[in-house]
């Protein structure tokens, strides 16, 4: 028949599932591409009656003209959905068959709906289990998802049981082509999506795992930071624009002190503790991921603090720097880098690879250190921040001179 080509339709009996009348539904088995689905097709009959080969009811059989021809309906329902489907170009699966077919959805978990049912949860525990830069993350994840599901399948939504291989395989090609995405970047937006497929599979709504034989791996990217003379540059420039003067403090706050922007922007008085000594510490749990950072204020950072301390806008809203969105300032860390002469693509997070490589390691601190500093749960994590420099080496090898 004209347009089944590349389903199989198969009607069937359960015979040792029979109702109280001795007699068994008919139920028909779509399958495409080893994907299937199946349903009653709303027809009964006596066993003895069913013939398994034909896959219909036998010809002396009461109603077997009936039923047959039902069928055979049915047959011919298919191919005109699957007709209709490919002139719209939406992709046939079993289940969107077995939808158009009935004509209601199964009231069955959907993968929007589980994702949805994530994010709300962890915007409800924002603060206590989730940073909000995580809720955000998850949020966006979403939202991608959504539209990659319109772009492929033309549909608002899919159930769990369409999900297989071949979908997370397409998700990341649209990542890497439609939306232009690197390969980490695709990565990390691939991970968030895996944790909503362990949600499901966790709680049995999804029975196999489309992530089984599909390993991540980052490519090791070497992270942008500037050197002394470059951020002493910085430090010097003459800068008349008092909005592009802030930004410039606030990057420069965070080189000398590892804080993250998410953590700069959040910076308050009560963060602060002066020591029995005098010395300005900040205590502060990271907002990405709660880990307590110690940072030990130098002067540099101080005078900074000093600089807004008395700035009513500032004590208003109960913060100590006058920090921007993400965007605006890493947009203005670029002017600032070109009258510099400074040839990098710096960001906010720029500086907290500064302060870890060119303003801790290269003046000795110990890489424990650093990592406390930074707010790091362990050493492997500060050593991706951290990287060995030419001024490192040489420092370490000139205490060889005239040992050998």
């Amino acid at each position: 028949m004209r347009g089944l080509e590349h389903v199989k339709i198969l009607f069937f009996i359960k015979r040792t599932k029979l109702l109280k009348n001795g007699e068994a539904a008919i139920f028909v088995r779509i399958t495409i591409n080893q994907e299937r689905t199946e349903f009653a097709a709303k027809k009964t009959i006596r066993p003895k009656h069913w013939s398994d080969i034909q896959q219909k009811v036998r010809k002396n059989a009461p109603e077997a003209e009936a039923i047959n021809a039902s069928l055979d309906h049915f047959k011919k329902r298919i191919a005109s959905i699957m007709e209709y489907l490919a002139y719209e170009e939406i992709e046939v699966t079993p289940r969107l068959l077995q939808e158009k077919l009935l004509g209601k959805k199964e009231q069955k978990r959907t993968i929007l709906s589980v994702f949805r049912e994530h994010n709300e949860n962890a915007r409800k525990l924002m603060g206590i289990d989730f940073a909000k830069g995580t809720v955000e993350r998850y949020e966006t994840s979403y939202k991608h998802t959504k539209d990659f599901i319109r772009w492929r399948y033309k549909r608002e939504d899919l159930a769990l049981d369409e999900l297989n291989q071949q979908f997370v395989k397409d998700y990341e090609l649209y990542f890497k082509t439609v939306r232009h995405c690197a390969h980490n970047s695709t990565t990390k937006y691939l991970k968030n999506f895996k944790k909503i497929v362990r949600i499901a599979l966790a709680n049995g709504w999804l029975k196999k795992d489309p992530f089984a034989s599909i390993k991540f791996k980052l490519n090791q990217v070497d992270a942008v930071y500037l050197t002394d003379t470059e951020l002493e540059a910085i430090r010097q420039k003459e800068l008349r624009i008092e909005r592009v003067d802030q930004v410039r403090d606030i990057f420069l706050f965070c080189c000398y002190t590892g804080l993250a922007f998410s953590d700069v922007k959040t910076l308050k008085p009560e963060h602060l503790t002066t020591d029995k000594d005098g010395f300005l510490w900040i205590y502060k749990k990271r907002q990405k991921t709660q880990q307590m950072s110690t940072i030990f204020v130098i002067d540099a950072a101080r005078r900074l603090l000093e600089k807004y301390q008395d700035k009513p806008e500032l004590q208003d809203k109960g913060i100590l720097l006058p920090v921007l969105s993400n965007q605006k300032m890493n947009s203005y860390l670029k002017e600032i880098a070109d009258l510099c002469g400074i040839e990098k693509p710096i960001s906010t997070h720029t500086a907290r690879h500064t302060f870890a490589t060119t303003v801790a390691l290269e003046n000795d601190m110990p890489l424990e250190v650093v990592s406390k500093t930074l707010g790091h749960s362990n050493i492997k994590m500060t050593q991706r921040y951290a990287r060995t420099t030419e001024n490192l080496i040489k420092k370490n090898m000139q205490k060889l001179a005239g040992r050998y």
